[in-house]
C-alpha cells in the first residue's frame, strides 16, 4: 500500500546531496573546548587569570559562547563569585538567559565539567581556532581585494596583505613575546588551515580538538547552539 512506503531519508533531507552546500566547509572551532573552558571557571573562579591572558569573548566561536563569557567577565570585574546561581541571575538581567539556551544549558556546562584541571589547555584550543578563523577572514579579504583591486597595484595588495596578518601576530603575541615574523606566522598558519581541513572528524561535530577524551565527550545541549 502507498500509506506503508518506507521513510526516505534522502527524500527528507534533499539539501545534503547538494555538492554546493556539502563543499562548504565550517570555520575551525571546538564547541567541547569553549564549554569546558565556561563549565571549568564556574567550577574554580580561580582559574580566571589563566583563561584571561589567553582569551577574549571574542574568540568562542558561538554567540551564547561570546555573550556567556562575557557576563563572567562583568562578574569577575565586580567581585562576584561566578557559579551556577549568579551567572544565571546576571544573565537573566541582562535579558540574556534564554539566548544562550537557559539555566538547563549553564547546568550543562558546569555538570559535563569534571574539573578545571586542563582549563589552560582548553582556553588555547579556543585561541588557536579563533586565530585561525581571523587569518581565514583575512585571506578572504585579500584574495577580495585581488579580484577587485580598484585601481591597487600588486605591491599595494602586498602591503595591504602583511598588514592585515601582522596585526593578527601583534594582538595576539604573549606580552614576554618580542615581534615575530611574517612569513614564518604565515607560513605556520596556512600549514595549520590546511591541517584541521584535511584530517578525519573521527565522529565528531566541528574540529578535531587534539584531544581524544575531549574529542568523544560532547555535551547534549550542543545541539542547540
Amino acid at each position: 500500500m502507498a500509506g506503508n512506503k518506507p521513510f526516505n531519508k534522502q527524500q527528507a533531507e534533499p539539501r545534503e546531496r547538494d555538492p554546493q552546500v556539502a563543499g562548504l566547509k565550517v570555520p575551525p572551532h571546538s564547541i567541547e573546548a569553549e564549554q569546558s573552558v565556561l563549565g571549568g571557571l564556574m567550577l574554580d573562579n580561580e582559574r580566571w587569570d589563566d583563561v584571561a591572558e589567553r582569551v577574549v569573548a571574542d574568540d568562542f566561536y558561538t554567540r551564547p559562547h561570546r555573550h556567556i563569557f562575557t557576563e563572567m567577565a562583568r562578574l569577575q570585574e565586580s567581585g562576584s563569585p561566578i557559579d551556577l546561581i549568579t551567572l544565571a541571575e546576571s544573565l537573566e538581567r541582562q535579558g540574556q538567559l534564554d539566548s544562550v539556551g537557559g539555566f538547563a544549558y549553564l547546568a550543562e556546562l558546569s555538570k559535563n565539567t569534571p574539573s578545571a584541571a586542563n582549563i589552560s589547555a582548553y582556553a588555547d584550543i579556543v585561541r588557536e581556532r579563533a586565530v585561525v578563523r581571523e587569518m581565514i577572514s583575512v585571506a578572504n579579504e585579500i584574495a577580495e581585494a585581488g579580484f577587485d583591486p580598484q585601481g591597487r597595484t600588486s605591491e599595494d595588495l602586498l602591503d595591504l596583505a602583511e598588514s592585515r596578518v601582522f596585526k593578527i601576530a601583534e594582538s595576539r603575541a604573549n606580552k614576554d613575546e618580542g615581534p615575530k615574523n611574517i612569513a614564518d606566522v604565515l607560513d605556520a598558519t596556512v600549514a595549520r588551515i590546511e591541517q584541521l581541513f584535511q584530517q578525519p572528524h573521527d565522529g565528531v561535530t566541528g574540529v578535531n580538538t587534539g584531544y581524544d577524551d575531549l574529542n568523544k565527550k560532547p555535551l547534549a545541549c550542543s545541539r542547540r547552539i
